[in-house]
């Protein structure tokens, strides 16, 4: 909270992004039980206890809610569904006259499971441990909800976009005014911060980038703000590279880099005191060893007198090893660092 703040602490924070996951064995163990994915996002004591496996066993600074991106489509009540092995499939939209497939609203029965999950982290979490709520972006969401599933080149919610931008832009609203919904939820529910993942916002030219990825999240971001304005905002456009720095000139939120970005170079396009947040490879953390070293060691350094929260550049892999991430952790706060 101090970083995004935006002071400079002599060690950066540190949290990674899907720390809660298959690399961990008692994630494995309660997925099993569990059922379904999405079952284990709406039990309120899977969640909570998923969420917080990693704190316990790292004692990260922050804990994600484990939880996603695509709770807002199923909530607007469209079907969908993760099969093994594959991923997630979702009911399409893939023409104006199809948004009517969209409720409103949220629904409640669904996303009052995510926000009940919340109050049992928030009660359970140690008092230094921040509490992070999140969302997809608009744009990252609408290409699901277009092509059903994850795309490589998101052809599909781009030649819908081309072709009836009007209708498009109804899509995009509806998932604006959702997100808003969902995170004042989970700040209600006590989410301390929240991020914005729009993890497909590099697949676009900067015309698109700017009608699709940064106008909607501004405006997510305003909404959020009018009901919760001291809460803090990392906004994660990632591939975006220096595109990205137009949230942080607007609108003055945290930024989070993924791997392909140069923090020094990003710290040039930047306004003066954003703080940034990444940027570690996951495969770097796969390997380990002196590889993981210094890529931490360079990491610290270039971010320079920035505000600094250490993360990846993407999500950790199910085949990352434990120790790698001790180490990790253990080379952040300095304790193997060479002096």
């Amino acid at each position: 909270m101090k970083v995004l703040g935006g002071e400079k602490l002599d060690r950066p924070p540190i949290w990674l992004m899907r720390q809660a996951g298959r690399y961990l064995p008692e994630y494995r163990e309660l997925r099993a039980r569990a059922g379904s994915f999405l079952d284990l996002c709406y039990r309120p004591d899977f969640a909570a206890e998923v969420t917080l496996q990693p704190i316990r066993r790292f004692g990260f600074d922050a804990a994600i809610l484990f939880s996603d991106i695509l709770i807002i489509p199923h909530a607007l009540g469209l079907k969908v569904e993760f099969l093994e092995g594959e991923g997630p499939r979702v009911e399409t939209i893939s023409s104006a006259d199809e948004i009517g497939k969209l409720h409103r609203t949220l629904d409640a029965a669904k996303t009052g499971k995510v926000y009940e999950a919340i109050g049992m982290i928030r009660s359970q979490l140690p008092d230094e441990t921040t509490l992070i709520g999140f969302v997809g972006a608009p744009w990252t969401v609408a290409t699901y909800v277009v092509a059903g599933k994850g795309s490589k080149d998101h052809a599909e919610t781009r030649l819908f976009a081309l072709r009836d931008p009007e209708g498009f832009a109804s899509l995009i609203d509806r998932l604006v005014d959702a997100s808003i919904e969902h995170l004042s939820g989970q700040i209600e529910a006590g989410a301390e911060v929240v991020q914005i993942f729009d993890s497909w916002a590099g697949e676009l030219p900067p015309d698109e980038f700017d009608r699709w990825c940064v106008r909607p999240v501004v405006r997510v971001i305003e909404g959020v703000r009018k009901r919760h304005p001291d809460v803090p905002v990392i906004a994660f456009p990632r591939g975006a590279g220096p595109k990205g720095g137009k949230l942080a000139s607007i609108l003055g939120v945290a930024i989070g880099l993924d791997t392909s970005e140069d923090m020094a170079l990003m710290d040039q396009s930047l306004p003066k005191g954003t703080p940034i947040q990444g940027n570690l490879d996951p495969l770097v953390l796969i390997a380990g060893g002196e590889a993981l070293d210094r890529s931490v060691d360079r990491i610290v350094a270039s971010a320079g007198d920035r505000p600094h929260i250490f993360n990846l550049g993407h999500g950790i892999r199910p085949e990352t090893p434990i120790a790698h991430v001790e180490r990790l952790v253990e080379r952040v706060r300095g304790n193997g660092r060479t002096r």
